[in-house]
């Protein structure tokens, strides 16, 4: 038995559409029969994209004037509800995605499942598994009420798999006076200056730690990610130390990773950061405490200093050039 419709929230990103939100409607297409994809700023090709992931109908918010992404599709998302019923709405649990899930809850009154790290079909309902106690747990839980479940998804959890379908329709719907919901704008938006792959598309992600032992030591990070052609990332310990920036953050409070090869240097394996990282094909993990917790989830382990480690990993690296 599948589902009649499910609907996906999705956002842009530089190739057009963001990787999580080809995951959700993947998610989607293997749960029901119809998916409908509702975002903004995702380019002229994303019927295309969307339908070869399997969604038959895309609908874009146009003209927000300045609100807020996630403010403008709740909105339109709540206008259709009543008449285009769908048994399920998944967002990505991303700060957009978060946003328009809280605010699409509010206006309908209806629930929401966050942290979900899997979906299973039981009958004619979603069940949602979520990650609890940083991780540590998982639950499993489902919707008693009758209206169509809101489910906030955990980026990684499915492969976006293309399905070779034909390009979904396309529909731009012009977003006009929201009320109170629409008096927060955008006045100037940075985007963060950066070189190489994005860290949660990376297939390969270099990660330091408190173990690094001071700011400076971050370069060799930056070095070795640089010669994997990969992405550095960061334990939270060293981002709250300002360090480095948040978006390097990898854990359950910042970015899910799922490289082909994770490297942790110098990260002693807290639960949360290990819920952002486990689902790494290879991980890599260097600490001089052999007893790290890191070393229980790694493929292979080196017990040694990282800032002897590193340095002699480098120059083979660059010796093999």
């Amino acid at each position: 038995m599948s589902l009649s419709k499910i609907w996906v929230f999705a956002e842009p990103s530089e190739s057009g559409v963001s990787s999580t939100s080809l995951e959700l409607v993947t998610a989607a297409a293997g749960f029901a029969s119809t998916v409908e994809v509702f975002g903004y700023g995702i380019g002229p090709d994303s019927g295309r994209i969307l339908g070869e992931h399997g969604a038959s109908k895309v609908v874009l918010a146009t003209n927000l004037g300045g609100v807020l992404a996630g403010t403008a599709v709740a909105s339109v998302m709540a206008a259709r509800i009543a008449s285009d019923r769908p048994d399920a709405i998944f967002f990505g649990s991303t700060p957009e995605g978060r946003d328009a899930a809280a605010r699409l809850s509010a206006r309908l009154d209806l629930p929401v499942l966050t942290n979900i790290v899997n979906l299973v079909l039981d009958g004619d309902r979603l069940v949602g598994e979520n990650a609890v106690f940083g991780g540590s747990e998982i639950v499993s839980a489902r919707f008693v009420s009758s209206g169509p479940g809101i489910y906030v998804i955990r980026a990684k959890s499915f492969a976006p798999e293309p399905k070779g379908g034909p390009s979904a329709t396309v529909e731009e719907v012009s977003v006009g006076d929201i009320g109170s919901a629409g008096k927060a704008k955008i006045v100037e938006s940075h985007v963060e200056a950066r070189t190489g792959p994005k860290l949660d598309e990376a297939a390969v992600v270099v990660s330091g730690g408190r173990g690094l032992g001071q700011q400076d030591s971050y370069q060799l990070i930056e070095e070795l990610a640089k010669l994997l052609n990969g992405a550095p990332g960061a334990s939270r310990a060293i981002v709250d130390a300002g360090w480095v920036p948040y978006a390097y953050q990898v854990g359950q409070t910042g970015k899910t990773v799922k490289p082909t090869v994770y490297i942790a240097c110098g990260i002693s394996g807290a639960t949360q950061h290990m819920v952002g990282m486990k689902g790494a094909k290879n991980i890599i993990a260097i600490n001089k405490d052999a007893d790290a917790p890191i070393f229980t989830i790694a493929d292979l382990g080196i017990v040694g200093d990282v800032h002897k480690v590193l340095p002699k990993l480098i120059d083979a690296i660059k010796a093999k050039a």
